[in-house]
């Protein structure tokens, strides 16, 4: 990795590249500390260290790089982007016509861009201002309507300049811009979470429960890494094919599956499900009565909470991590639910038959897509265990180890880190592997 880095800053072009990169992420980490008007930050921790709505809050606040906990202009972060684009994929799906739209080739493509951009300001307004209405009912500041309005615009506004810094990211830098914005948003809250860790050490000097935190760090890295890489390839031979004037030789070759298709996206969808009604219930005014019942059924089954079931003869009530198994139930049916979206197994059927490939020993046809529907369905099924094992550390390890950074920047966080370094790597080679086919040409010439 450090060679192939030290290889691309020695070409002008992507040294050029890459310092784009960086600049970028100074934009955007200047505009993490610039703070929204009218708004008390106090209140904004007191509803990330509650109980109820926290947990969801907690995950913005760690992928906008702490931006939310200060409340500044880039608070929403990039999430309404991803969530308008998780939309767009299934209405896709569902909506012929937005499936012609993306068959259309590029004018397609850009035409799906320009209203995923649409709905990503809607979004980002209606979060903004449930945001808003959230920290005014905790007592951040007794807003006027038009100062709500004000606060609501200069996030949403902040939301687009993140989606356009990530666009620029994308078009004149190296790999993913929008990847990389949350992957240097988590590395921001770096600093604040290990400021936690010391002042953890220096009340408690607990050095047995550190180690285990750095322990469960390398191993999380390690088990990441293994499964990001995996894959599982499936031989394809192809037959002789006459294209015009010329006719292409019989091979074989490859059709990667990756043991983790879906990436971070059903962990987001799980946990957005489970904490969606918390945090709409602590925007609701009131901690007594009927409110105050609703506010604690529904923090009773966010990951992490216990059920104590009982009594049970002298062992009193028994505490049962049920919401944190039923997060990682649904990690699990995400999963298969994400893959089937983003792999139409039909098409890869259809389309081997389609340009006369076949898999050895199998049919084209309908046995193909049988035999493919049955080896992602295994696949897909370790990749989801594994993302529910991954979801599920980020509340077992706190308990074992005593420090609750691995909340924010384990499981989810390192999920994301580890898969966004992996894959601007793998763009950064594929540029240096282009640029020396280049030379070999120009040589050969």
């Amino acid at each position: 990795m450090i060679e192939a880095l030290q290889r691309a800053w020695s070409i002008p072009e992507l040294r050029k590249r890459i310092t784009f990169v960086l600049g970028m992420l100074l934009i955007f980490a200047v505009g993490a500390h610039i703070p929204v008007p009218g708004i008390d930050r106090h209140a904004i921790e007191r509803m990330l260290g509650s109980g109820g709505g926290g947990g969801l809050l907690n995950l913005v606040d760690a992928f906008s790089g702490g931006s939310f906990r200060r409340m500044s202009i880039f608070a929403m972060g990039i999430g309404p982007y991803i969530n308008a684009s998780i939309i767009m994929q299934m209405m896709t799906i569902a909506v012929p016509q937005l499936d012609a739209l993306s068959k259309e080739g590029e004018s397609g493509r850009k035409r799906i861009a320009q209203i995923t951009r649409r709905l990503t300001v809607v979004l980002a307004f209606v979060q903004a201002y449930g945001v808003t209405l959230a920290v005014s009912h905790n007592g951040g500041a007794n807003l006027q309507w038009y100062t709500v309005v004000a606060i609501c615009v200069a996030l949403t506004a902040g939301a687009m300049f993140l989606l356009w810094l990530g666009e620029q990211v994308t078009q004149h830098g190296v790999g993913n811009g929008i990847s990389l914005i949350i992957f240097a948003g988590i590395l921001l809250n770096l600093r604040y979470q290990g400021e936690k860790i010391i002042a953890q050490m220096q009340a408690y000097h607990n050095w047995v429960g550190l180690l285990t935190l750095i322990a469960a760090f390398v191993g999380t890295v390690y088990a990441i890494v293994y499964i990001t890489q995996g894959t599982r390839r499936i031989p394809i031979q192809h037959t002789k094919r006459v294209i015009g004037m010329r006719q292409t030789q019989a091979g074989g070759s490859f059709l990667p599956i990756k043991v983790n298709t879906a990436g971070v996206i059903p962990i987001i969808f799980a946990i957005s499900l489970l904490m969606l009604p918390a945090t709409l219930a602590s925007i609701l005014p009131g901690e007594t009565g009927f409110i105050g019942w609703l506010k604690n059924a529904f923090n009773n089954i966010r990951p992490g909470a216990t059920w104590h079931i009982g009594p049970i003869g002298k062992l009193g009530y028994f505490p049962f991590p049920g919401p944190t198994l039923m997060y990682a139930l649904l990690v699990i049916v995400f999963t298969y639910f994400y893959t089937a979206i983003v792999m139409n197994v039909q098409d890869m059927a259809d389309n081997l038959k389609k340009y006369g490939n076949y898999i050895p020993g199998i049919r084209p046809g309908k046995p193909t897509y049988e035999y493919l529907e049955r080896v992602i369905s295994r696949i897909t099924l370790a990749g989801a265990f594994f993302l529910a094992v991954i979801a599920v550390l980020q509340y077992i390890v706190p308990s074992l180890t005593g420090f609750d950074s691995f909340t924010l920047i384990g499981g989810t966080s390192l999920l994301i880190v580890v898969g966004v370094a992996i894959e601007t790597m793998q763009a950064i080679e594929a540029q240096l592997l282009m640029r020396n086919y280049e030379g070999f040409i120009k040589d050969s010439k």
